[in-house]
């Protein structure tokens, strides 16, 4: 993965936007390192949750995304529309959704965001317009794109954002989504984050075309790259990413990043070479920015104690929040499976079977069983 690192620092990046000068926001990239590490530590509480049984089914981190993530969601506005990939729980945060609720969910309680139901990969709050988590590779681009159709269909001001990981470039649903996107002018940004694995392949072994940004060209739409490791980059990246989108005009940006672990919990990343993981530990977002921020002077070593004391209290708050919560019961398992009722909806709990089965014929005298 040398190669991300020289994508990263050296490709085209995207035109800053409309703002203070960088020297003046130091404030901003502060509130941005908290939030980095506010993130940074809730996934590594929940990958110990995992290893202690208290998270269920799969898992998947934010670790070595968080500038990317912090930088994104900054730039939304509270009234638009988020819709992402597995990979969701800092995207869940910064969307405003309380770490509380966030962890519950992933322990499988009836306080978490999707009421338990959803675990790591399905979280979903209409209030914070965050419309799912998605677990099938892909799945939310259809649907991120009719969102978008219905926001042009009633001449609203929102804007859909829409992530996806650099493997989902290679479905169809991904080309069609752009296409009709593009076709029909509507308000939404899709957003590659490039942590340069799909799963385990590199994205120069599976894509003839490496430079994933550049796929928008297909579609005569606008397109970028950023460094995912700068959230002020990002930040800015999106921020024109969005005005392009409210304006009718819909965006593809690509945001280059890391992924610090597997690609879940459970995966041990042996397709790493010594070399690339050694580099890997060197090449912490988190750790870089708190280093540049203290050495700017913009953060001194008792901030950074502050900042860290703060974010540990929050996330063992939330982790005995999530303990403490009770677990659904199994009668509530079909009533968030629509929004709305649906006539002969299956209500079959495993195991059961499809039709009542048939009464057994009585046997007549003398008959035997």
């Amino acid at each position: 993965m040398a190669s991300q690192v020289r994508q990263r620092r050296s490709a085209p990046q995207a035109p800053p936007a409309q703002g203070p000068a960088p020297a003046d926001r130091g404030g901003q990239l502060s509130a941005f390192y908290r939030d980095m590490v506010l993130v940074r530590r809730f996934e590594e509480r929940a990958a110990r949750a995992y290893t202690e049984a208290l998270v269920g089914g799969y898992c998947h981190l934010n670790l070595g995304e968080e500038a990317a993530v912090v930088g994104l969601m900054s730039a939304l506005a509270p009234t638009d529309y988020l819709f992402t990939n597995y990979r969701e729980h800092g995207y869940a945060i910064m969307r405003g959704i309380e770490p509380n609720r966030v962890m519950a969910e992933l322990y499988g309680r009836v306080d978490g965001v999707s009421k338990g139901w959803g675990g790591s990969m399905h979280m979903f709050d209409i209030t914070h317009r965050l419309l799912g988590g998605y677990g099938i590779v892909g799945g939310q681009l259809p649907l991120a794109t009719g969102a978008a159709l219905a926001i042009d269909y009633r001449d609203g001001d929102e804007v859909v954002m829409c992530t996806l990981g650099d493997g989902t470039t290679a479905i169809g649903a991904f080309h069609e989504s752009l296409n009709i996107a593009a076709l029909w002018h509507l308000p939404i940004v899709f957003v590659i984050i490039n942590n340069g694995l799909g799963m385990g392949t590199t994205v120069a072994r599976s894509s003839a075309e490496p430079d994933l940004y550049k796929r928008a060209a297909a579609y005569r739409m606008e397109s970028a790259r950023v460094d995912g490791f700068d959230p002020l980059a990002v930040h800015d990246a999106a921020a024109t990413a969005i005005a392009a989108a409210r304006g009718g005009r819909p965006y593809l940006l690509e945001v280059i990043t890391e992924r610090l672990r597997g690609h879940s919990v459970v995966d041990p990343a042996r397709y790493r070479t010594t070399e690339e993981a050694e580099r890997l530990s060197h090449e912490d977002p988190v750790a870089l920015l708190g280093a540049k921020l203290t050495a700017d002077g913009v953060l001194d070593p008792a901030a950074v104690t502050a900042i860290e004391e703060e974010v540990a209290g929050i996330v063992t708050a939330a982790a005995d929040f999530a303990a403490a919560s009770p677990r659904p019961e199994a009668s509530t398992l079909f009533d968030y499976t629509y929004a709305t009722p649906v006539p002969n909806d299956s209500r079959r709990l495993p195991g059961q079977p499809l039709f009542a089965p048939l009464p057994v014929p009585a046997l007549g005298p003398g008959a035997s069983a």
